[in-house]
């Protein structure tokens, strides 16, 4: 077998932020001193050894002599501290709107995910697999984010299936707070053509009428679209941003179901290594 040294990326001060997160959840469980075969400290540096490389959980846990499952056990204690600290979404309205922005981007991605055999019924009364996304051929999780201007994400939601699509996902977790968003700070939304029909303070693309003859948008909408695009565009940054750094959300091999807490929990470690958190 050969051994060799590896060097993670990663500031000291973010893995001190993790193993203080993780301190204080052993001491709210009562772990006694020792009780542990892995430090705070050790077992931060696990957890963000599997964030940034997507390192096989077994390997970590050879890497630190210890038992598979303590190793998986150790990376769900990482991904549920870090998800605790998640912006909540009203106050991440809020600091944008107090940092001077004048609008937020919203956007979806599907999260690409090992198949989970659950089926669900479609609007067409068929039997479909929940977890399996029509739109981009593979299954996955569907999660909607916030970015500033310039795109910089600002908060995530919880997961949905796949089979959702980026308008139902956000009914269920963000156009209501948009709306009071538009009305009380003056904070619009740009939004692309998946959601249209989002309502008051959620701006989309004009699109063509469904009915009677197809006529060319006129100068004014063309021009209100090519604006909205080119300001909404800055907003798929936020995802690059995320799964460019945190390489294990380029494909989640756990549960889909904990899609949503390792995605925020991404979110936390990025907003850390950003100077985000205070």
């Amino acid at each position: 077998m050969i051994t060799y040294r590896a060097r993670l990326d990663v500031a000291d001060e973010l893995a001190l932020y993790l193993a203080g997160l993780l301190n204080a959840e052993r001491r709210r469980r009562g772990t006694g001193r020792g009780r542990r075969a892995l430090s705070t400290f050790k077992q931060a540096v696990l957890g963000l050894r599997w964030f940034r490389d997507r390192t096989a959980i077994p390997a970590l846990a050879r890497d630190n002599n210890i038992s598979r499952a303590t190793g998986y056990r150790y990376i769900d204690e990482a991904i549920e501290v870090l998800a605790a600290q998640a912006p909540e979404l009203h106050q991440a309205l809020r600091k944008a709107r107090n940092d001077g922005a004048w609008y937020v981007i919203l956007d979806g991605k599907l999260f690409s995910c090992d198949r989970l055999s659950e089926k669900t019924t479609s609007v067409k009364g068929t039997e479909i697999d929940r977890w399996y996304s029509g739109k981009h051929r593979e299954q996955g999780g569907n999660i909607q984010a916030l970015t500033t201007p310039e795109g910089f994400p600002i908060w995530v939601s919880p997961v949905e299936p796949g089979s959702v699509h980026d308008i139902t996902a956000a009914e269920h977790h963000v156009l209501g707070a948009l709306y009071w968003a538009a009305s009380q700070l003056d904070l619009p939304t740009l939004a692309d053509g998946g959601y249209q029909g989002a309502s008051a303070g959620v701006h989309t693309t004009i699109k063509h009428s469904k009915t009677g003859q197809r006529r060319p948008l006129d100068v004014d909408n063309r021009t209100y679209n090519l604006i909205l695009r080119s300001l909404r565009a800055l907003g798929e940054r936020g995802f690059a941003l995320l799964t460019g750094r945190w390489r294990t959300l380029q494909h989640i091999t756990a549960s889909p179901r904990k899609t949503g807490d390792i995605v925020q929990a991404t979110l936390v470690l990025t907003h850390h290594e950003h100077n985000r958190i205070h």
